[in-house]
């Protein structure tokens, strides 16, 4: 399906579509579980209200930033032609505007709702997102995904220093969970797009070194990501409930991705992909329960 075959989007979907709202789900919902880890009782209602909206709207600017410098590559991919910014169907300059309101918007509410940390720790997350890994990272090597992974790990923290006011070790410790999550989940949907990202030029480990080793690689950062969701058991900062669900999501985990290395299709990349965001959402929901048990 071509983008001209598409119906044309309301203008409030076309902006919506620009803070790519299920990737900005996801790294809400981590740092609000960020929150609740952060302290033994409840979280303020406003911190966690005014937090929760402040990270959302500049994961949303960051993400309409990428949006804009990805303009032509995105042209080039079925995954992402649909997108306005690709289109043309929302210029620059209004994407520039848009991002930097609710940027702005998503600043303040941090700095009045959480505290000065957040606020900046969140910017500086927004620029490593925006500015480094996109424009830097991204189209200069195939481990891109890698290097660029920390900023996109950063929720949790995040969450964590809007209650705290503090990033100890504990909060560290989520972010090298998501941190080991990014490359075999960003991976497994490179592999099935693969064409995608033959036609867009950017360097995708699928693309410059071939289907096996990137197979490899996925094998084995899945078993770094196990080592290191283990940590906050070892640490002391989670229980017995959160080990056991680690495992058990960690072996499924590590069964998708040994089926993938024996015998790959695309339709099995697919099914890795979706289970590796099921898994890092019920990884995170097993380290609440265990908090509060």
């Amino acid at each position: 399906m071509t983008p001209s075959s598409l119906a044309p989007m309301p203008r409030w979907r076309q902006y919506w579509a620009l803070t790519k709202p299920r990737v900005t789900q996801l790294a809400v919902f981590c740092a609000i579980i960020g929150m609740f880890l952060a302290t033994p009782g409840m979280v303020p209602w406003s911190v966690l209200i005014g937090g929760s909206l402040g990270i959302w709207f500049l994961a949303g600017a960051a993400f309409a930033v990428n949006c804009l410098v990805e303009q032509k590559v995105d042209a080039k991919m079925r995954r992402t032609a649909w997108r306005p910014s690709a289109t043309g169907e929302i210029t620059p300059l209004q994407i520039l505007v848009f991002a930097a309101i609710i940027g702005l918007i998503g600043m303040l509410l941090l700095w009045f709702f959480a505290n000065p940390l957040t606020m900046w720790a969140t910017l500086i997350t927004f620029v490593g997102y925006a500015i480094i890994y996109t424009l830097l990272l991204k189209p200069a090597t195939p481990q891109n995904i890698v290097i660029g992974g920390l900023s996109g790990a950063m929720p949790p923290a995040l969450g964590w220093a809007a209650v705290a006011n503090d990033l100890p070790a504990e909060a560290w410790l989520l972010v090298l969970i998501i941190f080991t999550w990014t490359p075999p989940h960003f991976w497994a949907l490179a592999l099935y797009r693969r064409e995608d990202y033959k036609q867009s030029g950017l360097p995708m480990l699928p693309v410059t070194h071939g289907e096996k080793f990137t197979l490899l690689h996925i094998l084995l950062y899945t078993l770094v990501l196990i080592a290191a969701t283990i940590l906050p058991f070892v640490y002391k900062m989670s229980g017995y409930f959160y080990l056991v669900s680690a495992l058990i999501l960690g072996g499924i985990f590590l069964a998708y991705a040994i089926a993938l290395y024996k015998k790959y299709s695309d339709e099995l990349a697919k099914k890795t992909f979706r289970f590796s965001i099921i898994y890092l959402s019920l990884l995170f929901a097993a380290l609440l329960i265990d908090h509060y048990l």
